[in-house]
C-alpha cells in the first residue's frame, strides 16, 4: 500500500511543524469555535462574527507553513469524502481546509444543504457527525494549486485511491477539474458525474472554489454542491422556516 503522506505531524524536512492544539480545540490557543451567521453566499474569514474569535496568520507565518501538511477529516463510511487539490498555506498555518479568506468552499457546501448552518472552517471537525469529510489531492501546502507538479498530482491520486479503499465512503467529490484531470490522466473529464469508481466509491467532480476561480458565482456553486448532494442521498439540512 502506498504511505499515506496526510497525517497531522508529518512536515518535509527543515519545515517547522504546525502548532500542537489542545485536545477538544480545533482552534488555535484553546479557543472556541464560533458558529456562522448570516448570508451563506459570504465568503467566511477572520472578519466575520464567524472567524472574530481567531486571529489572522502573520506574513511570517504563512510563509514558514509552506510544505506542510494537515490532518484528514476523515472516518469510516461517509456519505461523501470531498478531495481538495492540495492545502493552501492559510490551512497549514491554521489546520483547517479551505481556510483562506475569499475561498467558497464553505459557503457553497451549506448553499447545496450539505450543512444546518455555514460553518467556520474552524468547526470542521463537525463534518464527520454529518457523514462528510475532507483530504486532499497532494499532501504539502503552497501558495497555487499551480505550484504541484504533475507527479505530485498522479502520486496524490494513487494515495486516495488507497484511502478510499480504507475508510469505503459512498461517494468521493474532488474539488477541481484540472487536478481530476492530470491526477487520473482522464484529460476530458467534466464536471458532475464520472463513469469510473473510485475503490468502490462512486467519483464525482465539482468545480474550484477558490475566489480565483472566475468562472463561477457562488449561486452556480452552490447549485453545483447541491447536485452532488440529492446524487449522493444526503439530506438537505438548510432550516425550512
Amino acid at each position: 500500500m502506498t504511505p499515506d503522506p496526510t497525517r497531522r505531524d508529518r512536515t518535509r524536512p527543515g519545515r517547522p511543524p504546525a502548532a500542537p492544539r489542545p485536545a477538544g480545540s480545533t482552534g488555535p490557543a484553546g479557543a472556541k469555535p464560533r458558529a456562522g451567521t448570516g448570508d451563506p453566499t459570504t465568503p467566511v474569514d477572520a472578519g466575520t462574527t464567524a472567524g472574530a474569535a481567531y486571529p489572522r496568520p502573520s506574513r511570517a507565518e504563512l510563509a514558514a507553513a509552506a510544505d506542510r501538511t494537515i490532518a484528514d477529516v476523515i472516518a469510516p463510511g461517509l456519505a461523501v469524502l470531498f478531495v481538495g487539490i492540495n492545502p493552501g498555506l492559510w490551512s497549514a498555518a491554521t489546520g483547517w481546509h479551505f481556510a483562506r479568506p475569499g475561498n467558497r468552499f464553505w459557503p457553497a457546501l451549506h448553499r447545496g444543504g450539505f450543512t444546518p448552518r455555514l460553518l467556520h472552517p474552524s468547526e470542521q471537525d463537525e463534518l464527520p457527525a454529518l457523514g462528510l469529510g475532507i483530504t486532499n489531492m497532494a499532501a504539502r501546502a503552497s501558495a497555487r494549486a499551480d505550484e504541484l507538479s504533475t507527479e505530485e498530482l498522479l502520486a496524490g491520486a494513487a494515495i486516495l485511491t488507497d484511502k478510499v479503499a480504507r475508510y469505503r465512503p459512498r461517494w468521493v467529490a474532488v474539488v477541481g477539474v484540472t487536478a481530476y484531470r492530470i491526477g487520473f490522466g482522464r484529460p476530458k473529464a467534466t464536471f458532475g458525474p464520472q463513469p469510473q469508481a473510485l475503490a468502490g466509491a462512486r467519483l464525482w467532480v465539482l468545480p474550484n472554489p477558490s475566489g480565483l476561480n472566475a468562472h463561477f458565482t457562488p449561486a452556480t456553486l452552490g447549485a453545483a454542491f447541491a447536485e452532488l448532494r440529492v446524487a449522493s442521498g444526503v439530506p438537505d439540512r438548510r432550516p425550512t422556516d
